[in-house]
């Protein structure tokens, strides 16, 4: 019995299970449904907990970060506010000395500023100047259009209408407002690098390096009302709108938020600088490049060439219909892109007629804009842009050129080869090599999203941490082609601030040449915001990880602990070392001493007839017009041929030319008084042949420029020096009526006595 017994028994519990199991196998899919719903019961209460906890900390980590965002702005403006007070000692100053420490076109456009507020009416000050013949002799001007005056318009009418005149002096009020806008510039960058990254933590570093590198990030320490400070705030605020207006998890509101803000800052930004046009082109450029490379972002993007073209026209209209904006190259990109995007024809993938049509759009891309750009010339009067041409030519060694006006250009240092201590500021602060680290991660990463798209595989719609795949997110393709046109024009031309443009403004067939000069401290806070969001960002060491195929440590752990230690760590580098050469600055006391122009502006508004125009070098004729209000005959704003022509021409008094000729020019301009500067006529400077007495001499034919030179002999020594003699002919045409150890003011006779 036993020996029959138990086989069965252990074949029916050997067996047992397995028939169990082997039946199971078919109503898997119902038991498991069972099961889910089993488990849906047991975590009912779970759901209605778990999404307050996690909106909570939703809502905490946004009041934490706008909360860093707005102090950051803030105490930014704060320190600029402190510093600026340190270093001019402003408060302790007279208004004419507070006066002369703006220079060059800082002085014209804060003149204008109190022009206005001087007015009996708004409308009456604006009718005075976009009808002024009250700055320049023998001409007048619109000087809103002219010299992009809006920024003092609004400030002048936020004076007058908050009561601030009887709170605050106005020069207070006007470098109130651009600190202010300097701390919405910061709180942009910051809100940038946030929606990048994803922890407002990469915005704090963003700030920091923003602050300790400001010397290579903004022109706000030396030329406060510069047009630059007052845009280049509003076009952050844009970015960052754009930003968030490209990502691809955005809902509805914040999706119409985004746009409404990214509308209202493109238009303000291309009214409050003329050469923002340009900008926006290398921008459109870039979501152009973004179209192309992404799949799911055509319609964003030309929701954004929408936003354009509605900015360009409205603004033609409010800039006295502004020639430059109908014939900018944004123009006829964007017009061209839209339009080839209602030609394209859908057909089937594969077929012979979707390639024949890919290259026929291909084609129109690349051609479109240039044909209608040349159309739009041909209706439009403009003015060529045959300096451009000619300043490249020269700049790159193809041509030569015995202008005045252009070598200087090429003689300033803004347009030298990056130098070395611009990198090794960058480097010292450790900004560089993280944001070369960054650029290089996402810029292999985007190229292996084209790769899979050419070779036809989908992309994925969510890409998760786990994926490593930062390159496929449309914001972050955006920024690097941005930061790549805008760091390799920087590279072209360093663009250490468009130190000339302040002292000289080209007319507008330069406008470009001018932007140029600027790109620096536009791709510099660039570099900033990439370098925080990168060292801040997960995704990106999860990218890196995923190259690297690391196994030893959980790959997401270490991309989590990294993106926090590392910019905790830089930080705390950075803190130990420059903070306290912040604090410095904002406790030593610095002067500006500036008594020889003091003399001299106080000499004019005493002793010079209020109908008499001053003739000197425009850099000086800026202040005289700031600190006196008299009549000029050239100003450092040039916005056409004959105000150029008048820089050239006023300029030949440090050339060697006959008393004679100098008597002819200065009186063709209708000028009362000549003053003579002596840092320009004993200039010595660094570079050679680049002084201006130097191209004058060149340009004149005083001296053998190149090879095969004919030299022209003068026999009439400098006349900045023969003048100081007092002799035979000089005192015929000039009568020295006042000099300081800077300047000497010479009386242009209306009766000539020729003496022996």
């Amino acid at each position: 019995m036993y020996s029959t017994v138990p086989p069965p028994v252990l074949g029916a519990d050997s067996l047992g299970p397995t028939v169990e199991l082997c039946q199971r196998k078919k109503p898997k899919s119902s038991e498991n449904k069972e099961s889910a719903k089993e488990e849906k019961i047991s975590d009912t209460p779970i759901p209605e907990r778990a999404p307050k906890y996690v909106i909570f900390q939703r809502f905490a980590k946004i009041f934490i970060g706008c909360l860093a965002a707005v102090t950051s702005g803030m105490m930014y403006a704060f320190y600029l506010s402190a510093f600026h007070e340190r270093k001019f000692w402003f408060s302790n100053r007279q208004e004419l000395e507070r006066e002369i420490t703006f220079q060059g076109d800082s002085a014209i456009y804060y003149s204008y500023y109190k022009d206005m507020l001087k007015a009996p009416s708004f409308e009456r000050g604006i009718y005075e100047l976009t009808h002024n013949n009250k700055t320049v002799s023998l001409k007048t001007i619109n000087a809103v259009q002219q010299m992009s005056l809006y920024p003092e318009l609004i400030a002048s009418v936020l004076y007058q209408a908050t009561g601030s005149n009887e709170i605050i002096e106005p020069m207070y009020f006007y470098i109130g407002i651009v600190f202010g806008l300097q701390g919405i510039y910061v709180t942009a960058l910051f809100v940038t690098s946030w929606l990048m990254s994803g922890t407002w933590l990469a915005g704090m570093l963003t700030v920091a390096w923003f602050i300790i590198n400001r010397v290579d990030t903004t022109r706000i320490e030396d030329s406060i009302p510069l047009r630059e400070n007052w845009a280049l705030p509003y076009f952050a605020c844009q970015v960052a709108a754009l930003t968030g207006y490209l990502k691809s998890n955005l809902n509805t509101y914040a999706e119409k938020f985004c746009y409404l803000l990214m509308s209202a800052s493109t238009y303000t930004f291309m009214m409050m600088w003329e050469y923002s046009h340009y900008l926006l082109f290398l921008q459109a450029v870039s979501l152009f490049l973004l179209d192309v490379f992404s799949v799911e972002q055509g319609d964003k993007v030309h929701e954004v060439y929408k936003i354009y073209i509605f900015s360009l026209f409205l603004g033609y209209l409010l800039q006295f219909e502004n020639p430059a904006l109908l014939v900018s190259p944004l123009l006829s990109l964007v017009a061209a892109l839209m339009l080839t995007k209602c030609l394209q024809l859908n057909g089937k993938k594969g077929t012979f007629v979707a390639k024949i049509m890919k290259v026929i759009n291909f084609y129109l891309v690349c051609t479109l804009p240039v044909t209608l750009n040349i159309i739009i010339k041909m209706f439009v009067p403009h003015k060529e842009n045959e300096h451009i041409l000619k300043f490249l030519e020269v700049k790159f060694g193809l041509n030569m050129t015995k202008n005045f006006t252009m070598n200087w250009f090429l003689c300033q240092e803004s347009l030298q080869t990056p130098s070395q201590d611009f990198f090794l500021r960058l480097t010292q602060s450790s900004l560089l090599p993280f944001y070369i680290l960054v650029v290089i991660i996402c810029l292999l990463s985007m190229m292996q999203v084209i790769f899979r798209r050419i070779n036809g595989k989908s992309l994925k719609e969510a890409v998760t941490l786990e994926d490593g795949r930062i390159g496929e997110r449309p914001e972050i393709i955006y920024h690097i082609i941005h930061t790549v046109l805008l760091g390799s024009l920087a590279m072209v031309l360093e663009g250490s601030g468009s130190h000339y443009c302040m002292l000289l403004r080209p007319p507008s067939n330069l406008a470009f040449l001018c932007l140029l000069l600027s790109l620096k401290y536009i791709w510099t806070p660039y570099v900033c915001m990439l370098a925080a969001f990168g060292v801040c960002s997960p995704e990106l060491w999860m990218t890196l990880f995923k190259w690297l195929r690391l196994r030893t440590v959980h790959p997401i752990l270490l991309a989590l602990i990294l993106s926090m230690a590392v910019p905790t760590i830089i930080g705390l580098s950075l803190w130990k070392e420059f903070f306290p050469r912040l604090m410095t600055e904002l406790t030593e006391l610095q002067e500006f001493y500036d008594p020889d122009t003091v003399e001299l502006m106080t000499w004019i508004k005493r002793q010079a007839p209020i109908a008499a125009v001053f003739a000197g070098s425009p850099q000086l004729m800026g202040v005289i017009k700031l600190c006196t209000g008299w009549m000029v005959t050239s100003l450092p704003l040039y916005n056409d041929d004959d105000l150029l022509k008048r820089n050239e021409n006023i300029y030949q008094i440090y050339s060697k030319r006959s008393a004679e000729d100098i008597y002819k020019i200065l009186t063709s301009y209708k000028a009362n008084y000549l003053i003579v500067e002596d840092a320009i006529c004993n200039e010595v400077g660094t570079m050679r042949g680049c002084r201006v007495k130097d191209l004058l001499d060149i340009a004149n034919g005083h001296v053998v420029c190149e090879e095969g030179d004919k030299l022209t002999y003068s026999k009439y020594g400098r006349f900045c020096h023969e003048v100081k003699i007092n002799y035979s002919p000089y005192v015929n045409y000039f009568t020295r009526v006042y000099w300081n150890r800077s300047y000497f003011v010479y009386k242009i006779n209306t009766v000539i006595s020729f003496q022996s």
